[in-house]
């Protein structure tokens, strides 16, 4: 490996390690400050994704970035005893949160929790038929890297899942959202989780420049996904994209 290489790979270790920081510095109020902030409406886009992923009742999918686990708890409720959701999440005090929601809706037979890095899961090619990512791919260090790790792991036919924040179309309704997004929505986030890392203003700073829903619909494309396709929902606040992995890829 030379210089160069080096270098960026401490850069990514350094990214990767201060957003960790920042979400475990708000993980106990993350749930509360997603369903404020989003006026409710992230149990509904969770939801949505995973119906339209196409999922068998005997699925095993793969939640990766899952945070507290609402993503896999979603998946987990389309599933019968033969399906198993596997949340990763590279945050050991997401995880922590995550674990007892889990334990109270009795899903601890359907969800499985397990710390780990995206950009290397520790498990076999073809292991699962969906892996799936809910507004967390944007913070994985290489978003090209993490995309190839989740088409890794699924097996041939399987399918990617992404669910994220996007940019509203409509020009009236894109600058009310804006205003809220990028000044209201980073105040709220500052007083409640009261953490020394802003994560709030992280937030809208990392959805302005991560891909728009076309720009991410090719950049699957290129990590080897093909029928890629985009849903839009809220007027445009999020996009869910769903991608196949070749059946002989």
């Amino acid at each position: 490996m030379n210089s160069s290489e080096n270098r960026q790979k401490e850069l990514l270790t350094k990214r990767a390690e201060s957003i960790k920081s920042m979400f475990g510095s708000i993980a106990g109020v993350y749930d509360f400050l997603n369903a404020l902030l989003s006026l409710n409406f992230d149990k509904s886009w969770r939801k949505y994704a995973a119906k339209v992923s196409g999922i068998k009742p005997d699925a095993k999918v793969l939640d990766v970035c899952t945070g507290t686990g609402d993503q896999a708890i979603s998946y987990s409720k389309l599933l019968n005893g033969n399906g198993l959701v596997v949340g990763s999440d590279y945050c050991h005090d997401m995880l922590k949160y995550g674990l007892p929601k889990i334990k109270k809706r009795r899903l601890d037979n359907k969800i499985k929790l397990v710390e780990a890095d995206t950009l290397r899961l520790p498990f076999r090619d073809n292991s699962f038929e969906i892996s799936t990512v809910a507004f967390g791919i944007r913070n994985v260090a290489d978003l090209e890297e993490g995309i190839k790790e989740m088409i890794r792991v699924i097996g041939p036919n399987g399918k990617v899942v992404i669910l994220e924040f996007s940019q509203p179309t409509n020009f009236l309704f894109k600058k009310i959202y804006f205003f809220y997004f990028t000044r209201i929505l980073p105040m709220i986030g500052r007083l409640i989780s009261k953490s020394e890392v802003d994560a709030y203003s992280y937030l809208p700073q990392s959805v302005l420049a991560f891909p728009d829903r076309l720009n991410l619909k090719k950049k699957m494309e290129l990590c080897g996904l093909e029928d890629v396709m985009f849903f839009t929902r809220t007027l445009g606040i999020v996009t869910i994209h769903i991608g196949k992995k070749p059946a002989n890829p």
